[in-house]
């Protein structure tokens, strides 16, 4: 079933790989932040199915991001995307109860993911 989604991270360049990548597997994008306070406010405005989330970004980082949206709709639906360390990242993701951590690149458990919600 396709989703609304809403695309967070600082690269633009990123943005549109990962845009790329879920409208292929047949969702849609409402919109694309490039740091954690933008994301909040499209969250709020667009109320997507689900985000996709950077970890690192200027402004506001994607965990304190996630953890605001979060504080918005207890139900919200995160993934983090990043080519940081999984081992030293993942277990933040997890105690905010996210749906993964997964690299950008990996398009296809990226989508796998997202089906399976």
């Amino acid at each position: 079933m396709a989703k609304r989604i809403l695309i967070v991270d600082d690269s633009s360049i990123m943005r549109k790989m990962v845009r790329k990548n879920l409208e292929t597997g047949g969702h849609s994008i409402v919109g694309e932040a490039k740091n954690g306070k933008e994301a909040i406010d499209l969250y709020r405005s667009q109320k997507p199915d689900l985000v996709t989330m950077d970890v690192t970004m200027r402004e506001m980082d994607g965990f304190t991001a996630a953890e605001k949206i979060l504080e918005i709709d207890p139900e919200a639906r995160i993934i983090f995307l990043s080519n940081l360390d999984k081992d030293k990242y993942s277990e933040n993701a997890k105690r905010l109860g996210s749906l993964g951590y997964l690299s950008k690149h990996k398009t296809k458990e990226i989508l796998s993911l997202i089906d399976s919600v």
